[in-house]
């Protein structure tokens, strides 16, 4: 590993950059007359993830690095987006025309990293979108005027195992823009996609980033934590699929499961909502074999 505190020793980082160019070449013609403010389009057929991980993001206290965790993002964007640097990825996606809501995740114990909200909020305002035109909430976001005006968001938030839903995933993540949250647990959970159709949210979302840097694996009852049942995975998911994201950080999940357990380990309440999102409500892809996912930096303990 390097010693600049980042994780990236110098060939990791031209291996992921040397990656991040070869899948811009790959991409379809569309994306190149893709307009400011859009999505980047999917692959035919499938959806593309990209996964960053770097070993040395988090301090020994289990912060994240702010300079680690804004390179990690940038090297996803790029890839994910197929341009030569960042800031062309993140004008891409935003404008100056945009009213930009980051939805965020309060969860105590899991919470999203300030420093990715922070590194989310700078590129962002890069790409031309005015600072008071950029909120970062929660909880709050059938209150807060900026998303209340919105005409773009973010999706961010870390990964873990949930009471109702099996996992608190990217499409759960916006549950907060309904009044009666709890009325959509039902069933596991299982048509948290139609979330996505709610006038706040439909179209709106320009970019995905489930956070994997130190997932919750197992957990028993509404609100409970065990420091035991993390891990450092290191790792950001980005991708324009909310549906492809949370099937990736699934797998993952999964396996973290099967090598602590010894064995495949049901959830206590299976993570149905992905599944349905894609056959049911065809907001993405779910199935393996039709995403892409692009790996950059650390890879010692992948599984995926």
């Amino acid at each position: 590993m390097s010693g600049d505190g980042t994780g990236w020793t110098r060939r990791d980082f031209l291996r992921g950059a040397a990656g991040a160019i070869a899948g811009a070449a790959a991409l379809p013609d569309a994306l190149a007359d893709a307009k400011p403010g859009s999505p980047a389009p999917a692959p035919p057929q499938g959806a593309k993830v990209v996964l960053v991980r770097d070993a040395e993001v988090l301090d020994g206290d289990g912060k994240a690095r702010p300079e680690a965790i804004g390179r990690m993002l940038d090297l996803g964007a790029i890839a994910l987006a197929g341009t030569s640097t960042s800031a062309e990825a993140f004008r891409k996606w935003f404008s100056s025309r945009d009213t930009v809501g980051i939805k965020t995740n309060a969860w105590r114990f899991l919470p999203t990293p300030a420093p990715l909200e922070q590194a989310l909020r700078d590129r962002i305002a890069a790409a031309g979108v005015a600072p008071a035109k950029i909120a970062i909430d929660d909880r709050g976001v059938l209150e807060n005027p900026v998303f209340r005006g919105a005409s773009a968001l973010v999706n961010v938030r870390p990964l873990r195992t949930h009471h109702w839903a099996g996992v608190g995933s990217l499409l759960k993540n916006y549950i907060m823009f309904v009044e009666d949250p709890s009325a959509w647990h039902g069933d596991s959970c299982a048509d948290l996609a139609g979330l996505w159709k709610l006038p706040a949210v439909a179209g709106k979302t320009r970019l995905n980033v489930l956070v994997m840097l130190t997932p919750l694996f197992h957990s028993v009852g509404p609100h409970d934590f065990n420091p035991r049942y993390v891990w450092r995975y290191n790792g950001l998911l980005l991708g324009t699929d909310p549906v492809a994201v949370d099937a990736t950080g699934l797998r993952i999940l999964e396996a973290k499961r099967r090598e602590h357990f010894g064995a495949d380990e049901p959830f206590a309440v299976p993570p149905k909502h992905i599944r349905v999102a894609a056959d049911k409500h065809k907001l993405g892809v779910a199935d393996p074999g039709k995403i892409e996912v692009v790996k950059i930096g650390w890879t010692e303990g992948i599984l995926i």
